[in-house]
């Protein structure tokens, strides 16, 4: 008993020595391991080596249970993440299901409406397909030189399409090649509805990536989202071309964001609707066309 108690006493002394001096300790330790590896430095690789090859079977066995609980959070995550998705792809099922049976309803409707009124679709629109090649951006010109001409079947006052709405309008027409007017040029002056309220306006360039809505009845019901499309007004495009969405309203006026890209246009299709007349001019009577703007019938040369 007396000796557990000198040991105890003398472990407690070293212990308070160790932890009185421990700093001290590691500088020296460290001193002492820079010392060795200037001196012997094949040493100290070897050491390193063998501490290594030691510790690599230790750092395997620890390391697959931690990477096979990583893979099953992971797992659990993803099942989490496809209930979450599951889940909703049943309400946008169900949301689609219901557009479809009012969809089928309007269209059954539609049919028998159009059936009394006896009326007669329009002709049906042909295009082609065109590369731009050629940009015609400048400070005081926003258009595109197209591969396409008359012997293509291009012509003149043909809307120039993309993928995503009206881009603009055909200008000039040569033999093989077209230039075209885009929607954002100071002379483009297109007849427009506003797609929810269908009130009518015309929708005009001024060389900058927005358009402005001009001869407006009210600006007041104009909200930020409005869908722009064309009215069909004026001999110009069959009603219903998208062409871009209202970005502001207030004061500065309406600004419009056209649903095409310019920057990044690289094919369009030119669509002739059958309609001929004025497209980038004046739609309204009375309104006088801007100056530079073609006049109705007038071609460009």
């Amino acid at each position: 008993m007396a000796i557990r108690d000198d040991f105890e006493v003398a472990a407690g002394q070293v212990r308070a020595a160790v932890q009185r001096f421990a700093l001290g300790l590691l500088v020296l330790a460290a001193f002492g391991a820079m010392l060795i590896g200037k001196a012997d430095t094949v040493l100290v690789e070897n050491a390193r080596v063998l501490a290594l090859d030691l510790a690599s079977p230790v750092l395997e066995a620890i390391a697959r249970p931690v990477a096979a609980a990583n893979r099953a959070i992971a797992d659990l995550k993803e099942f989490a993440s496809l209930r979450q998705e599951n889940a909703r792809l049943r309400e946008e099922n169900a949301r689609l299901l219901s557009w479809q049976t009012a969809a089928r309803r309007l269209e059954n409707e539609n049919e028998g409406l159009r059936g009394l009124a006896n009326f007669r679709e329009g002709p049906e629109a042909s295009f082609i397909t065109a590369r731009i090649v050629g940009d015609s951006v400048s400070a005081y010109v926003r258009g595109a030189l197209l591969n396409v001409g008359r012997r293509a079947g291009a012509a003149h006052g043909q809307a120039v399409v993309t993928g995503e709405g009206l881009a603009g309008r055909i200008a000039e027409v040569g033999d093989n090649s077209a230039r075209v007017l885009f929607v954002t040029d100071v002379n483009s002056r297109l007849p427009v509805l506003i797609e929810r309220t269908r009130e009518r306006a015309i929708l005009a360039g001024d060389n900058s990536p927005q358009l402005r809505l001009t001869l407006l009845q009210s600006v007041a019901g104009v909200q930020r989202g409005d869908r722009i499309i064309t009215s069909g007004h004026g001999g110009s495009f069959p009603v219903g071309i998208p062409i871009g969405e209202v970005v502001e309203t207030g004061e500065g006026g309406v600004r419009v964001k056209p649903f095409a890209d310019f920057s990044r246009l690289e094919f369009v299709r030119v669509v002739d609707y059958g309609v001929t007349g004025l497209v980038g001019g004046s739609a309204v009577p009375g309104t006088p066309a801007p100056a530079g703007a073609q006049a109705p019938g007038q071609r460009i040369r």
